[in-house]
């Protein structure tokens, strides 16, 4: 049996604003990104763009703000586990960091190929 309480939608939130909030305190890599996020998103706002080019433009920038916060996660609990190197725990570190690198690829290229066939129309 799982140790876990019974679902309550606003207990669950608050939970999801506390590690929010964990992680703009904490996490340097996050808050870095989600600056990032907070100057873009208006960018995709104002642009003169099909909604379906700014739903994947959104999409690209808030998965860049997942992958950290899984990333971060994962940190956490290796940490937990264990503060001594182990290389079953820098594997799990690796591939979480390859997470965030693969969604900041993601995000560069969408975002590039988009404003390119937007300006290169103007």
């Amino acid at each position: 049996m799982r140790n876990q309480p019974k679902y309550n939608f606003f207990k669950n939130t608050s939970y999801a604003l506390k590690g929010l909030i964990d992680l703009i305190q904490n996490e340097t890599s996050f808050k870095i990104e989600l600056i990032i996020a907070i100057v873009l998103l208006p960018v995709i706002l104002v642009i003169d763009a099909t909604i379906v080019y700014k739903v994947l433009m959104f999409i690209s920038l808030m998965g860049m703000l997942i992958a950290e916060a899984i990333n971060s996660a994962i940190e956490r609990v290796v940490d937990l586990v264990t503060l001594e190197h182990h290389h079953m725990a820098g594997r799990a570190k690796d591939v979480g960091s390859t997470v965030v690198f693969l969604s900041i690829f993601v995000f560069v290229i969408t975002w590039a190929v988009i404003l390119l066939d937007i300006f290169s129309k103007n």
